[in-house]
């Protein structure tokens, strides 16, 4: 459906979106999975491949892939949002282990893919994370890098470039260095989401498109065509919690936005590099991020917003201002792109948490399993999710189900920290956003005075704080 298509430059290109049917009346199964995007599918596929004989249903409202894993910058990341704060104060054999699971995730899925036959564009070229515009990045990511290798990761995992260095993977005019990590694979996401509902419904999953969960309850699912009784429910909804209270109390929905270039001559590439799969980020507070595409386009993603009561955005039109956001810091930092055509325009909903980590939980009472809040960072921590909701369903010991983010026998209100009401929530984005953007409009002018850099800095980093408290 043309509808479907048109969502992001990755479902333009996903092949054929011709829906799987509908619910048609009331069934039973083991499990029942809300949400066919990565979190649900990854979920049924382990699920289905460790225990062949289950009887597994995935409702989705729309098409696979038509929510957040259908739109992201398609990052398939070795780690997980505030991955420092859980794994830094483990003992260090644990840690060791912790980062181990993490920086294995892209060759996780790169495994699958290939055993799968999915054609998804896998390329593992790690990551640059780039202080590209002003030198305060510079010593942020020295900082960063440092305390990695103090939490007991090496070289091996996060290394510094220097300019030079830099050239040879990436040429961003005036870049102060980067930080290197191999741990990151780059992806077409349409293809992958729609690859593994194809994998999944190969495996014997049933998978009903178009069946929008209108409720939700242990051991039942209800939509407008039928109700599924299930021995266990899987809601796999991420940034869509909204909308099956009382996930919304702990999973807000956020929005991302990106641009993507028309085809770019070998010539320009030449001039920019990225050669190998690589993404990158420039090091500001903001994300900023890219890859170069298989057919040689730029996508380009750039800061985020926030709806009123956590209201989600469903019209993914940029603005102008959003548009020109975006083309303003892509010819900042690669100023022979400032007059380059901009073929595709979209955006989606994320799913972030009050504690800006994921969760991955088993309330064994209710016979509820979740994995959601990775905050932008979920094409890789969804396949992470699956693997370890699949085991705590199953009632394996793994070290997937041993780590500090998997919380076992608990209820969402005992595990979970429910989000401040409004107008708390919108008066706080705003504050921190205010103080992002001021820092990088301060710190980006290198004609500002030393104290109103230094003033700017810090109340970006209290806010920080203040969000991340």
């Amino acid at each position: 459906m043309n509808r479907w298509r048109g969502i992001s430059l990755w479902m333009d290109g996903a092949g054929d979106m011709t829906p799987r049917p509908a619910l048609a009346g009331d069934i039973t199964v083991d499990i029942a999975i809300i949400g066919a995007g990565y979190t649900g599918l990854w979920t049924a596929y382990y699920l289905k491949t460790r225990a062949p004989g289950l009887n597994i249903a995935v409702l989705e409202a729309e098409t696979a892939g038509y929510g957040a894993s259908g739109r992201n910058g398609g990052w398939v990341m070795g780690a997980v949002l505030g991955e420092d704060r859980m794994v830094g104060h483990l003992p260090e054999p644990r840690r060791r282990e912790s980062w181990g699971l993490l920086h294995g995730i892209p060759d996780e899925v790169g495994r699958v893919t290939q055993a799968e036959g999915m054609d998804c564009d896998f390329r593992k070229g790690g990551t640059l994370y780039c202080a590209a515009r002003y030198p305060e990045q510079e010593t942020r990511l020295r900082n960063w890098l440092k305390a990695l290798h103090a939490e007991g990761q090496t070289e091996a995992d996060a290394r510094w470039l220097n300019p030079a260095e830099l050239t040879q993977e990436l040429r961003i005019p005036r870049a102060l260095g980067a930080v290197y990590t191999p741990h990151c694979a780059t992806i077409q996401p349409a293809k992958l989401v729609r690859g593994l509902a194809d994998a999944v419904a190969r495996l014997g999953v049933k998978i009903y498109e178009q069946s929008r969960v209108t409720g939700w309850a242990p051991g039942e699912v209800r939509t407008a065509q039928g109700v599924v009784q299930a021995d266990w429910v899987v809601p796999a909804v991420e940034g869509y919690a909204g909308e099956l209270p009382p996930l919304g109390d702990y999973q807000l929905p956020v929005q991302s936005m990106l641009i993507a270039t028309e085809p770019l001559p070998e010539d320009v590439w030449a001039g920019i590099g990225l050669a190998r799969g690589q993404s990158f980020s420039e090091f500001s507070r903001q994300v900023t991020y890219g890859q170069r595409t298989a057919d040689n386009r730029l996508a380009f993603g750039a800061r985020g917003g926030y709806r009123f009561g956590g209201k989600l955005r469903t019209d993914f039109t940029l603005t102008a201002a959003e548009e020109g956001l975006r083309r303003y810091l892509l010819g900042e930092i690669f100023p022979q792109l400032k007059g380059v055509e901009i073929t595709h325009r979209w955006g989606g909903n994320l799913g972030m948490s009050r504690r800006f980590q994921p969760h991955m939980l088993l309330d064994s009472k209710n016979r509820i399993a979740i994995s959601g809040g990775y905050g932008g960072e979920g094409v890789g921590a969804s396949n992470l999710g699956g693997r370890t909701l699949a085991d705590l369903i199953l009632g394996r010991d793994s070290l997937e189900t041993r780590q500090p983010w998997v919380m076992k026998d608990k209820t969402m209100q005992q595990a979970l920290r429910k989000w401040e009401p409004e107008p708390l929530r919108w008066l706080g984005y705003n504050a921190i956003i205010t103080s992002f953007v001021h820092e990088d409009k301060v710190l980006a002018n290198k004609h500002a005075a030393p104290w109103r850099r230094r003033m700017a800095r810090a109340l970006a980093e209290r806010m920080q704080g203040l969000m991340q408290g």
